[in-house]
């Protein structure tokens, strides 16, 4: 009897790589349900900020950010945004997979990210070209997908877009550059503000240069052709 209870011991004897496997699977299993469950709750309400802007409001002492909903944006602002960032925005499910063939033909020289790539990176995670924020943008981009609207996205997306130095979101931007609220803008307006945002820092929506004024033109058309095929229709 002796015997028997001396090997039912040795049995459970504490096996530390067991231990380990054990508790790092439940953390692993915990910070994929924590994320889970932040995704699903700015499907319902706002993030109250992100990395970059807090980093930015850090640096310049503040910002100017002032949340709207969707109800309050000019539609027109959406096709523009679409057009200019995401023509196949409403076919894709996160990638635009002809759009990185052909960056990757055109030898990475033109971007492939679509506007739920951008949204996961700038409300989840940081700005930067490293791997590890890559795979990660790649991993939730169709968590993102899958939780949220068309329009949700596109709402999130104008509203924490960056379109010039400490100026977040459209109706900052709207009133930054035209003095009109987001829900007024023109198609011009519009445009140009769609036309700025590769590179808000240097572009101009009220003062925009020769290039900036062809953009915005070539925007006008791919807006009112994407409402006309159907490409807008997830959204409006």
């Amino acid at each position: 009897m002796a015997k028997a209870a001396k090997k039912k011991r040795s049995k459970k004897r504490f096996n530390p790589v067991r231990w380990l496997t054990k508790w790092l699977a439940r953390l692993v299993a915990l910070v994929v349900a924590l994320v889970l469950a932040v995704i699903l709750l700015f499907s319902l309400f706002n993030p109250p900020t992100t990395y970059y802007m807090s980093s930015e409001k850090l640096r310049l002492g503040q910002i100017d950010h002032i949340w709207v909903d969707a109800d309050q944006i000019a539609p027109v602002m959406f096709r523009s945004v679409v057009a200019a960032e995401d023509a196949n925005f409403c076919t894709h499910w996160g990638f635009d997979v002809a759009a990185l063939k052909a960056a990757i033909e055109d030898g990475g020289a033109r971007g492939a990210s679509t506007i739920s790539q951008q949204v996961v990176k700038n409300v989840f995670l940081w700005h930067g070209r490293t791997y590890t924020r890559k795979a990660l943008e790649a991993i939730l981009t169709p968590v993102v997908e899958g939780l949220w609207s068309k329009r949700r996205i596109l709402e999130v997306y104008l509203n924490v877009a960056e379109f010039d130095e400490g100026v977040f979101g459209v109706e900052a931007a709207a009133r930054h550059y035209f003095g009109v609220g987001p829900e007024a803008l023109s198609p011009t307006q519009a445009a140009r503000l769609a036309a700025i945002l590769p590179a808000p820092k240097t572009r101009s929506a009220s003062n925009p240069s020769s290039y900036v004024r062809r953009r915005a033109a070539s925007i006008i058309d791919g807006a009112a052709t994407i409402q006309r095929d159907g490409r807008a229709a997830c959204f409006e």
